[in-house]
């Protein structure tokens, strides 16, 4: 019953308009200074050990090193290597920019942010080459979601920090997956493309690719410090978010040389507000998993599903329709942080592996992010090709379809996702 109530509770809030973080945070405070006998002087603590947690200071590391490569060059260096390796087949422009999308996802670890930096630039120029827009966005906006499952991802990051699992292993089990579904997107875009005849660059020369991939190589370095430096004990995966943020000031500040010292504080105070925000998100999240917990909630459901019979596979089915269904109405950070703590267990109880749950959480944070009212990168997109919601929506529509076939492949062939973290970490 007091489930019923808290979920009723958190859904009007929601259904007024009110901020994800603030109907969090008035949910738990109203239910608790009304329905229960909880101690205020535990809350408290609650609130300050579960905030306390090194792991969540990769957060906004990770932000401030994807704002100063984002605010830099890097977007454009990328998308010239990337047209440079397959603008010469059909759609070139279009497979140039998912190639750009998978590399610039390495760097900024957001995908409204990958769908920014490389859709301001490319789709201009698809519509330039004779491209309908509609295709270009459907493409760019899909690819941008590469952007939280190719490390390193902020969405993992608060997954882990909600299950307490292995930040390290879940950016290694996203290798896999995001090169797969990069090559998905590949396939498909190059099928349409071939299929409705568009056009294709000239074939670039291999000095020009080797020109154009030495000139966005310190960029791409990042994914090897993070990646290279977790896996080989030199830092752990906060310390690496740390490292990352210094690479890329170096990078963009005397390397590349696209910001200035002026320009810093505007990256600083862009990256603050950004972290802030999804600080304030967790901070909330935390009070609402503690009320969860205290009236035994979790528990009780991982009792219920246990209780009736249901295999690993009808688990998953549920899990994947509740996402799906969340992600048509709230932004991933807030679906994992309240999600993640309640089906955590009930996975555990099933043998589902915790690395593989993580993975297909994120697939599904990023379909939500595609798919209406409220998918940032619908917005995102909108924003940038000067189209209506409901023309990108459409645009958007078959690829929507891309995805959850490839949902399917993630969820029920789990070696995907584990086979590189086991190899790794055996």
């Amino acid at each position: 019953m007091s489930g019923l109530i808290i979920f009723g509770l958190l859904s009007v809030l929601m259904l007024t308009g009110m901020p994800i973080s603030i109907a969090l945070g008035l949910t738990v405070l109203t239910f608790l200074f009304t329905m229960t006998q909880v101690p205020v002087e535990a809350v408290a603590m609650k609130l300050f050990t579960g905030i306390e947690k090194f792991e969540i200071m990769a957060i906004p590391f990770f932000i401030l090193a994807g704002n100063f490569l984002t605010h830099g060059g890097v977007a454009r260096r990328m998308i010239n290597f990337a047209t440079a390796l397959v603008g010469h087949f059909h759609g070139g422009l279009a497979l140039g920019g998912v190639v750009a999308c998978a590399l610039f996802a390495a760097v900024s670890g957001s995908s409204p942010a990958t769908v920014v930096a490389i859709g301001s630039i490319m789709l201009p120029a698809m519509v330039k080459q004779g491209y309908p827009m509609s295709f270009g966005v459907g493409v760019i906006g899909t690819s941008g979601g590469l952007g939280i499952l190719i490390p390193p991802s902020i969405v993992m990051v608060i997954y882990a920090v909600s299950t307490n699992s292995s930040i390290g292993k879940l950016f290694i089990a996203g290798v896999i997956p995001g090169l797969l579904l990069a090559a998905i997107l590949l396939s498909v875009t190059w099928f349409v493309a071939k299929k409705r005849n568009y056009p294709r660059l000239p074939r670039a020369s291999m000095k020009e690719v080797l020109v154009t991939m030495r000139e966005s190589i310190w960029g791409l370095m990042l994914i090897i410090v993070v990646i290279g430096g977790i896996y080989t004990g030199i830092f752990t995966a906060t310390e690496a978010a740390a490292m990352s943020a210094v690479y890329a000031f170096v990078v963009a500040l005397f390397i590349y040389k696209d910001l200035t010292f002026k320009d810093v504080p505007k990256v600083l105070l862009a990256s603050a507000s950004m972290s802030s925000m999804l600080l304030y998100i967790i901070t909330n999240a935390v009070l609402f998993s503690f009320l969860l917990t205290s009236e035994q909630i979790p528990q009780n459901l991982t009792n219920w599903i246990t209780g009736l019979g249901l295999s690993s596979v009808g688990f998953l089915i549920m899990v994947n329709l509740l996402l799906l269904l969340a992600g048509n109405f709230m932004e991933p950070s807030s679906i994992l942080l309240i999600s993640a703590p309640l089906l955590f267990p009930m996975a555990m109880q099933l043998g589902i592996d915790p690395i593989h749950l993580g993975v297909l959480m994120t697939v599904n944070m990023e379909i939500g992010m595609i798919t209406p009212p409220v998918g940032l990168n619908l917005y995102v997109a909108s924003g940038i090709s000067k189209m209506g919601l409901t023309d990108v929506t459409k645009a958007c529509g078959p690829w929507i379809l891309v995805m959850l076939a490839y949902l399917m492949l993630i969820t029920y062939v789990p070696q995907i996702s584990l086979w590189l973290p086991n190899l790794l970490y055996k």
